[in-house]
């Protein structure tokens, strides 16, 4: 009898464990299918750093580079690569158009060319010393933008990409505008970026300037 009533103990224990189980699942898929969606993706699933806290985070970032964190890079060095580019690309792309707009800038009177693909060869060949002059200059920026860097992310003081640098003074219009203006900064260099890279392409392909380009697309 004493067997007998241990052996029913055994089996209801059993039965409601296995009527228990499923709840649990069902509240594990329940948290998965009501995870935060991605503001850009919205059939993914949004980052977990990306939490919208950084200017024009939208939770795009379909290959997971903000989750890498084993190979010296992580969201801080990745924030300040995209920002350094947005800025270089802004002016870039200014700096084909402009040539081609207004002429060579004094001094550069040899890059006539409108391509500025081409004009880069021109100043080669007439003065190697402008070039060899902006691989230093660039050589010195990148070793004080790699301090700065790498002090930000050791102690948490800097924000990626704040070197300090507001000579109009952008931050005294209070933190909503400035705010505002640093989505805006992200936005166009975002934009930038794409352009820079497409002026580029066709100059090497057409060798025919950016505006020569756009006249022939429209």
């Amino acid at each position: 009898m004493v067997k007998f009533a241990a052996l029913s103990v055994a089996l209801l224990a059993g039965s409601a464990s296995a009527f228990t189980a499923p709840s649990t699942v069902n509240r594990a898929g329940s948290v998965s299918l009501s995870a935060e969606k991605s503001k850009s993706l919205p059939f993914l699933n949004r980052p977990a750093l990306l939490d919208g806290s950084m200017a024009g985070d939208v939770g795009f970032d379909p290959l997971g580079l903000s989750n890498i964190d084993d190979v010296g890079i992580d969201l801080y060095w990745l924030r300040e690569a995209e920002l350094k580019h947005c800025r270089l690309c802004m002016l870039a792309i200014v700096g084909f158009i402009w040539p081609e707009i207004f002429g060579p800038a004094p001094g550069c009177e040899a890059a006539t060319d409108p391509c500025q693909t081409d004009a880069f060869w021109q100043i080669w060949n007439s003065h190697p010393q402008y070039i060899a002059f902006g691989f230093i200059m660039v050589m010195l920026i990148e070793a004080f933008s790699g301090i700065a860097t790498t002090t930000g992310r050791e102690t948490g003081f800097r924000e990626p990409g704040d070197f300090g640098f507001d000579p109009l003074g952008f931050k005294k219009g209070g933190d909503e505008k400035y705010a505002k203006l640093k989505e805006q900064e992200v936005a166009n260099g975002r934009l930038a970026m794409w352009a820079a890279a497409g002026a580029l392409l066709q100059g090497c392909t057409t060798h025919e300037g950016a505006l020569q380009n756009l006249s022939h697309a429209l």
